[in-house]
This record gives structure tokens, C-alpha cells and sequence, in this order.
């Protein structure tokens, strides 16, 4: 288990609750059971109490956890059939971003999603997430191939942002981002978005352009990271809390402007301590949002997708 900065008390006493059971099983006879038992009691109360009243930096911190499980996860996990489709039949396939045909509950769709990776080297293979130009280029094809067939796209999305680096600029990163924004309003099928993770800058928003928008409860969705946000107004990246407190990143500050739909409930400790369950959750999430829009006509969809965009200015002025 990888624990967080704010979790450190709740590793110590694992950790000794797991150095007890260690102790016993090296020494024939020796009874720790109680001991151990007392131990995972307290520990399993101090995660009720850590996880019932997370600030919004610490929520960034669980949304960024390493063993959250990732978008190939997910498609593994709740769709059949996957067929992958690479490429962007421009410069290259991007490795950020991965998508392809599918069945959902047996319903053909279109999936496309960010992946961070799980480990050194696919992370690196992945640029953690960070799709470039090509990413967003492939992810039209496929809204294109959904749109021409009339195929549901479901997005998972988990991305710190768009690959700022010099060649993506080169190759038009904030046009292929905003032609993918573009593309997603005007398609005329169901479009369910998902932040499972981090949904970061316009590298979300790409994604996120849906007739519905659901969020992990630990997840987080933002126009800049705390971090970002501090260097430019405190030129101070150590103030990411404040910053993070300001920017209203959290699925329930979001709910409330009108930005997301719904909040997927994580098991306690986050999506981390328990993926299957939290894996579950999100597929029982995607069938309610699908049969919401089902049977609805294509100029429909697009008109509700548009409207719900442009109120969302409306509601946060309110809010």
C-alpha cells in the first residue's frame, strides 16, 4: 500500500497490526490475534475519520494516487469486445490516450480514455496521461467513426493536462484540443463522460464535452492543477492548499455549480483500497446515464449538450 502524506498515522498502525501477524507466524505458539484484531479496529476507524472530511488538496492527493485503477482497467473490467484503434492517420499514434470499438452490456459503443500507466515503464510509454496533438486527433477519428455509426462514446477521463512540450506546440496542440471540443458538441449520439482521476485544463474538457458528466467522489476537475494555479498568482507553487481550496475542484463544490450530473461513490479509503467495487460503481454509473439519453434524437442531444454548457456560466455566477 502506497499511504499519502495525511495517511501517515493510519500506516503506522497498520503497519504494526502486519508486524504483529509477522512476529507470530515466525514464532510456533505465539497468539497475537487479539493484539492485531485491536489494531485493525483503530486503524479502520482512523480511515473513517481521515475520509469523512477530506480538504480539497487532499483530495487531490487520493485523485492522483498511484494504485487508483486507470482507464485500461476500466475497459477491461466493463466492456467486451474491445477493438483498439491507433493512430491518427496524420503524424503518429499517441500512447496517452487509447480508444476503439466495444460492447457495453452488450450495447456497441465507441470508448475513448486517458491512460496514466501503472508502473516506470508504461508510465513513460503513456506520458502519464499527457496526451499530445495526435491524442486528440485520434480521439475525433473515433468520434467521427461513433457519430457515422451511430455509437454511443463513453470518455474516461484522468489526465494532469495536454502535453505542454515544445513538438505538441509545434503540431497545434490548443487547435486539436479545441477541434476536439468542438467535435464532441456537434455529434448527434448519447456522449457520457467519466473523471476517474484528475480531469486537468482543457486536456479534460476535450473529453468531457457530454450529455452527461460523472465524478469519482475523490476525483478532481479543474481549468489549472493547485500548483499551476499558485505559481501564477503567488508565484509560489507551495501554496497548491490554498490554491486548490480556491479553484472549487472537487466533485461536490462541482455538483453544486452545475458542472458534473453525478458523483460515483468511491469505497472507503478511495478508489485505491478498493477497485473492483469502485470499478462496479462507475459501469452501474455509465448503464444509469445511457438509459437517460437512450431513444433520444440526434438534434436533441447535440441542443441539450450545447444548453447545458452554456448555463453552467449562468449557475456559477449564481453559486
Amino acid at each position: 500500500m502506497n499511504y499519502l502524506e495525511f495517511e501517515k498515522p493510519l500506516a503506522e498502525i497498520e503497519g504494526k497490526a502486519e508486524e504483529l501477524r509477522a512476529m507470530a507466524r515466525g514464532s510456533a505458539g505465539m497468539d497475537v490475534t487479539s493484539e492485531a484484531e485491536g489494531l485493525d479496529r483503530k486503524a479502520d476507524q482512523m480511515l473513517k475519520d481521515l475520509y469523512k472530511g477530506l480538504n480539497a488538496w487532499q483530495k487531490c492527493q487520493v485523485a492522483r494516487h498511484p494504485d487508483r485503477p486507470h482507464c485500461q482497467e476500466y475497459i477491461e473490467a466493463l466492456f467486451t469486445e474491445y477493438t483498439a484503434l491507433a493512430g491518427d492517420r496524420n503524424f503518429a499514434d499517441d500512447h496517452a490516450v487509447m480508444g476503439g470499438l466495444a460492447r457495453f452490456n452488450d450495447t456497441p459503443v465507441v470508448v475513448i480514455g486517458h491512460e496514466k500507466g501503472n508502473d516506470t515503464k508504461s508510465r513513460i510509454e503513456r506520458n502519464f496521461g499527457m496526451a499530445r496533438p495526435e491524442g486528440y486527433r485520434k480521439a475525433i477519428r473515433l468520434m467521427d467513426m461513433a457519430d457515422k455509426f451511430r455509437l454511443p462514446v463513453i470518455t474516461l477521463v484522468d489526465t494532469p493536462g495536454a502535453y505542454p512540450g515544445k513538438g505538441a506546440e509545434e503540431r497545434g496542440q490548443s487547435e486539436a484540443i479545441a477541434k476536439a471540443t468542438e467535435r464532441s458538441l456537434g455529434l448527434g449520439v448519447p456522449v457520457i463522460s467519466v473523471i476517474i482521476g484528475e480531469g486537468g485544463s482543457g486536456g479534460a474538457v476535450a473529453f468531457a464535452t457530454a450529455n452527461r458528466i460523472a465524478m469519482l467522489e475523490h476525483s478532481i476537475y479543474s481549468v489549472i492543477s493547485p500548483e499551476g494555479c499558485a505559481s501564477i498568482l503567488w508565484k509560489d507553487s507551495e501554496k497548491m492548499r490554498e490554491a486548490a481550496e480556491a479553484l472549487r475542484l472537487t466533485a461536490q463544490d462541482l455538483q453544486k455549480l452545475g458542472v458534473i450530473d453525478r458523483i460515483v461513490k468511491e469505497p472507503l479509503g478511495g478508489a485505491q483500497r478498493g477497485r473492483k467495487e469502485a470499478i462496479d460503481a462507475v459501469g452501474r454509473a455509465i448503464e444509469a446515464m445511457l438509459k437517460e439519453l437512450s431513444g433520444k434524437k440526434p438534434d436533441t442531444l447535440i441542443k441539450d449538450r450545447r444548453e447545458k454548457f452554456l448555463d453552467m456560466g449562468a449557475k456559477g455566477l449564481a453559486a
